[in-house]
């Protein structure tokens, strides 16, 4: 008899706790999103050994941050946690640039191979620039599908917000939306190759 009344109470506390979760479908939001660049900074150096004497490199540092707001609403049972904004930073925060160490800085060889870099640069911003409302359209469809979590305590609240987050950082167009960065940059800085001859550096070389 006490196994029966301990599966029943069981059973009673489940469907409390989806009872009120469902109830949370009721404070769902379409959450605002604001999507910006970060500032970037172009850093040339000239490491201290030899690199690839007929081009430098560029490493781009990418940033793809969430920061999200809530909405907390007291229920009888508990609070519902929904979202409800999404500031987001997705672009290149730093670009560091290295030409070998044989060519004195502003000699001719130099800055041919800068130029070059340069190019590239554009290459990766031009990534961000062009498919920023793609990156609004993938954020938005990624937040309506995630449903507000239901906590019976206020001190469970922090948790929901990071699981939320989670949800988000997990979700599928997030995860096809950096692989779209990566596909592009690749397109975009092989086309940028195709079309330097070297011309200009082989005329610093004569």
């Amino acid at each position: 008899m006490k196994n029966i009344f301990i599966f029943l109470f069981q059973c009673f506390l489940f469907i409390s706790v989806a009872n009120a979760s469902d109830e949370c479908l009721d404070y769902k939001l379409s959450p605002n999103i604001n999507v910006k660049q970060p500032v970037w900074e172009k850093n040339v150096i000239q490491p201290f050994e030899h690199t690839d004497a007929l081009h430098g490199d560029v490493i781009a540092t990418l940033v793809n941050e969430f920061e999200i707001t809530v909405d907390i609403t007291s229920i009888e049972d508990g609070f519902c946690v929904a979202l409800k904004n999404i500031d987001a930073i997705i672009g290149y925060s730093d670009f560091t640039v290295q030409i070998d160490i044989a060519y004195k800085p502003d000699s001719c060889a130099y800055n041919a191979i800068l130029q070059h870099e340069d190019e590239h640069i554009r290459a990766y911003l031009s990534v961000i620039e062009d498919n920023n409302d793609m990156f609004k359209k993938s954020i938005q469809i990624a937040s309506e599908s995630i449903i507000p979590i239901f906590v019976k305590n206020e001190d469970d609240i922090e948790d929901s917000i990071d699981k939320l987050n989670e949800q988000l950082q997990n979700h599928p167009n997030i995860i096809l939306l950096k692989q779209r960065i990566k596909a592009d940059e690749e397109i975009r800085n092989k086309y940028v190759d195709l079309n330097n001859t070297g011309e200009t550096l082989k005329k610093c070389l004569k």
